[in-house]
């Protein structure tokens, strides 16, 4: 149940103008792993899975699936079955059936074919409910036959177009954990789309970015919230902080003083990104602070918090504002003030955006070594 998929240059141009939906996409999704295929709305992400699937036919570019090339392989010849936003379940057959329903068009006999259902139907964790009707399920149990459904046509492929959208967090979260838990039985190669970066971290080993139809980057998402080649693709994974700046000799000048950067970066304007989740906040006298800084807004998120410190406002370079995001503790008031401490590792610099509302970088002293770590 797990096949080599390799997407090479795939393009799809539509209307009189020929505009891209998708731009000479290369993607390898390894037999057996998990790519999520993260991007906005109209990104083209699920245009792609339909291009994946045959539902469509590309401009140019191949599908290609344990070495063969699928150009002109209608889509129930694939190897690959889909799951959608909406279960799709046929409402005048049981649950069972619904399951069965691969099996039943392979000219499976129907009792051979519903024993085998219910397998499936215990391996989504829904025992028992074979003979249910369709109307009878709730959102989360009808994802789970859906499930079944692809999995019970042993697909080479398993394609999932963002099933678990709809349903609430509690229900996202369980679907996440079954879904492991499949993997760990079953080793299906699975390629998905979403839209949102915590879902692409929970069921991807690696995460593409796809915006405007074109591959932005791709890899572990670790190194993508830690290295972003791109605001865009910061902006798309929920980073927050941006320090507009100027790159000299490895070391980035802006309010926040001088940060050494660890991976190369030209000389130049550049800006500064780093996680919240990785800033850290300490008394503002404290000896490894990168900066001092006043607590200027307070945003809850359930148990934790958003916290935002203004930093630098003396000086020749316009003050600048760090997000840090908080676990549980002593809340911290507006008005606050703090050290900034920023982990060198969790730096990384990126062009500026030419249509980003951000201000430009004023270019500091020639001498920062007081602010250099």
């Amino acid at each position: 149940m797990n096949g080599h998929l390799r997407l090479e240059g795939l393009t799809l141009r539509y209307g009189p103008r020929q505009e891209p939906a998708l731009a000479d996409v290369d993607l390898d999704v390894v037999a057996g792993s998990s790519v999520a295929i993260l991007g906005p709305s109209g990104s083209g992400k699920s245009t792609l899975l339909r291009l994946t699937a045959g539902l469509e036919e590309p401009t140019a570019g191949t599908v290609v699936l344990d070495g063969v090339d699928l150009s002109g392989t209608a889509a129930e010849k694939r190897g690959m079955a889909m799951v959608f936003q909406r279960p799709l379940l046929f409402p005048h057959l049981d649950v069972a059936d619904n399951v069965a329903f691969a099996d039943r068009v392979r000219g499976v006999s129907r009792r051979a074919a519903r024993r085998r259902a219910r397998e499936f139907l215990d391996l989504v964790q829904l025992p028992g409910f074979d003979r249910r009707a369709p109307r009878s399920l709730s959102g989360g149990q009808e994802q789970r036959v859906a499930l079944a459904r692809a999995l019970a046509a042993e697909p080479r492929v398993l394609l999932l177009d963002e099933p678990f959208s709809a349903l609430d967090t509690g229900l996202r979260e369980e679907m996440y954990e079954l879904l492991d838990e499949l993997r760990l039985r079953l080793a299906p190669t699975v390629l998905l789309v979403t839209h949102d970066h915590r879902e692409a971290d929970a069921l991807g080993d690696t995460v593409a970015v796809l915006d405007g139809g074109r591959l932005l980057q791709s890899g572990p998402m670790r190194r993508l919230y830690t290295r972003p080649v791109s605001l865009a693709v910061s902006r798309l994974l929920g980073g927050r902080n941006e320090i507009a700046g100027q790159v000299r000799d490895g070391w980035h000048h802006s309010a926040l003083g001088a940060l050494r950067v660890t991976t190369p970066v030209a000389n130049g304007p550049g800006v500064l990104v780093v996680r919240q989740e990785a800033v850290q906040l300490t008394a503002p006298d404290a000896v490894d602070a990168d900066a001092p800084g006043t607590v200027v807004r307070v945003r809850r998120r359930g148990p934790r918090a958003l916290i935002t410190v203004e930093v630098g406002e003396r000086g020749p370079v316009p003050p600048a504002r760090v997000t840090a995001e908080l676990g549980p503790g002593p809340a911290l008031p507006v008005g606050r003030d703090v050290g900034v401490l920023l982990p060198v590792e969790e730096l990384a610099v990126v062009a500026a955006d030419p249509d980003a509302a951000m201000h430009q970088a004023t270019e500091v002293v020639e001498s920062a070594d007081d602010g250099q770590r």
